[in-house]
Parts: structure tokens; sequence; C-alpha cells
């Protein structure tokens, strides 16, 4: 294998990596439809909850992005409810931030620290300081 083969094999093996990942393995929130279409869900908003929220491009985010599956896609949110202004296009495998990922298992969701339910996850819904999550930088 020549060079420039060795540094294209590399190249898309981290491509691959990095597509892999950007979605939690066994996300119950994301469904793919027989017609190859997702229907998407995301956590509802507690009860009383309906101050605005932080948007995405404002200085107002003191915590980790929440990595939450949207019809978009995967997306960076201020919030895991995935309000339209609190959310932006991912940047995952391109800038290291803070992040937990948002998933559903069970009809439960959680926080996990990686993009994967089988990491340190907790439950959003849990009482403190059981729901604290457990964010990584990333």
């Amino acid at each position: 294998m020549n060079h420039a083969a060795r540094i294209l094999a590399a190249a898309l093996a981290c491509l691959a990596t990095t597509a892999s990942a950007q979605f939690v393995k066994g996300n119950e929130a994301v469904r793919i439809l027989p017609d190859g279409s997702r229907q998407v869900e995301t956590p509802p908003m507690p009860a009383g909850n309906r101050g605005a929220p932080c948007a995405a491009t404002a200085n107002c985010h003191p915590g980790p992005w929440h990595m939450v599956e949207t019809s978009e896609g995967l997306q960076e949110c201020t919030e895991p409810f995935a309000r339209p202004t609190s959310c932006r296009a991912s940047t995952y495998g391109a800038q290291r931030i803070s992040r937990v990922w948002v998933a559903k298992h069970q009809s439960r969701w959680f926080w996990c620290q990686r993009p994967s339910l089988e990491g340190k996850c907790v439950d959003m819904n849990a009482r403190p300081p059981l729901n604290l999550p457990v964010s990584a930088v990333q």
C-alpha cells in the first residue's frame, strides 16, 4: 500500500469512527421506520417550566452541552428538551467541549457521560443528587 493509500485509509477509518459515535447506542428515542425515515422523540418539558430557554447562540449556558437526537439529526443543546432556539448543529468530532448525552431507555430518560447506555448514565427524573449528570470533555 503506498503512502497516499495509507493516508486515505486512515482518514476513512476516522470518519467511520466519528460517524458511528454520533448517537447513543440503544437510544429508544430514535426509531427507523420501514420506509427508512426516522421518528425522533425528545424529553418532555417538566410541568411548570415554561421560561425561555438559554439560546444556543447566547452566552448564558453554564454547564455541559446536551447531545440530543432531533428530527434534524444530532444537535448540541443548552437543555435536554431541544427547544428550537436552545440547539445548534453538533460539533462532535471537530470541537472538544463538555458534553452529556440524552437517551431514552425503557420509557425513562437518561443523561449519559458517553454515547452509550452501558457507561455512566443517570435518570433525568430521579431526585437530586441521583440525577446529577456526569459530563466529559469529548
